[in-house]
């Protein structure tokens, strides 16, 4: 990309968009041949705003995270096409120690499991402190203050003590706040939550959620949940992007999505939701089928196969988004009939 373009990418982005992904695709070359885990994929999320990605596993929604924070083990990933917008940069065109100054500092990312991400031989305080006085430069004594602050501001109870324990010291729900905390340390622009609940019971994916969003609130951080639970979002996030086979089949606001869904794949996944207010002795909706081989897609619509309202249209061609209300689109030649349905 030459200078004068990239200048007007800065100049095309929002004044209040912090992160703006435009046309994204990555692939996987594997045996079974080339997976195109996300296809074409844009969207993008605004200070202070909570946007969800939701779908089944394997529908592309981690890996458009993990190319975000250019993540993606290569080989044999490789992001093959588009734009990751970001301050006014395409994260996709800086270099390696550019990109680490990023990623931590002005992007924070929380992980499913916390014991696969934190360091087992070092303490609580010592890897909150080293992220702070790498992109802040503050010092040792400084840096472990301002941890055992964070830990604080995160519900960590007994904050001094907990500094010097280690990750298998600290229960699920604790390890996950550590990580918050961690992720929060730099005071980020945006703040990747990828499947960051999923391994945690009920009671305290409620508590980490409720944390996740006053944390953000606090600060106007963008935030991005990523999870194949629309349950879990629906009080939470401000805009939800549907995600089915490594693209993006709807996307509007929370009520838009909840309430008008367009796509038969987004009516599925809220009919699974059980419902406290429905009567115990119904039956919870399932979506027939199984997901669709990546390596194989067929040539229409990759939902067909699973699809109620599929018609011969939809076996031979796949249907682009299109707007279904304002600020609502949705990928399905029968986007209206899904909403009369409703």
């Amino acid at each position: 990309m030459t200078q004068t373009t990239h200048q007007q990418e800065k100049l095309d982005v929002a004044s209040d968009t912090v992160l703006d992904v435009r046309n994204l695709s990555t692939q996987f070359r594997t045996q079974a041949g080339v997976i195109k885990a996300v296809d074409n994929v844009s969207f993008n999320v605004k200070e202070g705003e909570v946007l969800a990605i939701v779908g089944e596993s394997g529908c592309g929604k981690s890996v458009s995270a993990l190319s975000v924070m250019r993540l993606v083990p290569t080989p044999p990933g490789e992001i093959t096409d588009g734009q990751v917008l970001f301050g006014g940069q395409d994260l996709l065109q800086l270099r390696n120690e550019e990109m680490r100054e990023v990623r931590g500092g002005q992007i924070g990312m929380i992980f499913q499991e916390p014991m696969t991400s934190l360091n087992p031989v070092m303490t609580i305080g010592a890897q909150i402190a080293e992220s702070l006085m790498i992109h802040k430069g503050m010092s040792k004594e400084a840096a472990l203050d301002r941890a055992e602050e964070l830990l604080i501001s995160v519900g960590v109870s007994d904050a001094r003590l907990k500094m010097d324990d280690y990750p298998h010291q600290m229960s699920g729900g604790q390890r996950q706040r550590v990580m918050i905390a961690i992720a929060m340390s730099c005071e980020p622009k945006l703040l990747i939550a990828d499947e960051a609940t999923t391994a945690l019971d009920v009671t305290v994916q409620a508590q980490i959620l409720e944390l996740l969003i006053n944390v953000t609130q606090e600060s106007r951080t963008a935030l991005i949940i990523i999870t194949h639970n629309l349950g879990i979002v629906a009080r939470y996030a401000n805009r939800v992007n549907v995600m089915y086979a490594g693209k993006l089949r709807e996307s509007g606001s929370a009520i838009d999505v909840y309430k008008k869904s367009a796509h038969p794949y987004t009516v599925g996944l809220l009919g699974s939701v059980p419902n406290l207010m429905a009567s115990t002795e119904g039956k919870l909706d399932s979506i027939e089928g199984e997901i669709p081989d990546l390596s194989n897609l067929p040539s229409g619509c990759a939902f067909e196969p699973r699809c109620t309202f599929a018609q011969d249209r939809c076996r031979t061609e796949d249907p682009s988004l299109q707007a279904v209300g304002a600020e609502h689109i949705a990928a399905c030649w029968e986007a209206e009939k899904v909403q009369g349905s409703k």
